[in-house]
């Protein structure tokens, strides 16, 4: 299995932090986020990695350098002259994507202990062209599934606005996006958009034809560290935890 690791975010509700430095360094007790997400997915068996930069991109590359790549093979896909969206960026890596596994893709400032081996699996049995993690939390937009845990739309609860799959679809369940999916190898050669898109649009728009669904995860173990103060209580969380231990 391979895995992308979406590392091109410009980082600017970190405020003064990333003016210097891209997201991926900032560091999470003293650990780059981007350390602790690659050892995440290796300890768990991955071994093939993409990833990709943008502001202070130079950085990254240095990092990895100096760690060796963290004894992974790793490919970069340089985005610094244009940055790409969350779905440009996957099409852009379409050549790493295909071949005979899933790729995971993951974003850098997610920390969390989803079993990615329990994720293939299920995204295998029911031969999905993509499955998204999610989980049951507050946020102001949501994807929206049917029984069966197929995607059906998109929400902004703050705005009112709805995007459906299908425009009859009614009765859903809104589920947040936990930053965290598998894809096929297929995935990139049926996308139907080009240059730089949201990977939301993209996933509206091919589950008219493919079969998108949710994977479920609810442990606590899971933090977004996208502002200043969340990555505050994921760190106190981490140490009260081991603490604990």
């Amino acid at each position: 299995m391979k895995a992308i690791i979406l590392a091109a975010g410009m980082g600017s509700r970190l405020n003064q932090i990333t003016n210097d430095m891209p997201k991926a360094l900032v560091e999470v007790n003293h650990i780059p986020m981007l350390e602790i997400t690659l050892n995440n997915l290796k300890n768990q068996g991955i071994k093939s990695f993409l990833i990709n930069i943008h502001h202070k991109g130079e950085k990254v590359i240095d990092f990895l350098r100096s760690k060796n790549n963290f004894g992974v093979d790793i490919v970069i896909s340089d985005e610094r002259n244009r940055l790409l969206d969350t779905g440009g960026a996957i099409l852009k890596a379409k050549s790493f994507i295909r071949g005979d596994e899933p790729t995971i893709v993951h974003n850098v400032d997610i920390i969390s202990n989803i079993n990615i081996n329990d994720l293939k699996a299920c995204h295998l049995k029911n031969n999905n062209t993509a499955t998204l993690c999610v989980r049951n939390r507050k946020t102001s937009r949501y994807l929206l599934f049917n029984d069966n845990m197929e995607l059906t739309g998109w929400k902004n609860s703050t705005t009112g606005e709805f995007r459906w799959v299908d425009k009859d679809q009614k009765e859903s369940t809104p589920l947040a996006f936990s930053g965290i999916y598998i894809i096929s190898p297929s995935f990139a050669d049926n996308l139907d958009m080009n240059d730089r898109f949201s990977i939301i649009e993209a996933w509206l728009q091919m589950g008219k034809k493919e079969k998108i669904m949710a994977y479920l995860d609810d442990s606590p173990n899971w933090f977004d560290l996208g502002t200043i103060e969340r990555i505050k209580t994921a760190e106190k969380n981490i140490i009260d935890r081991e603490n604990i231990s």
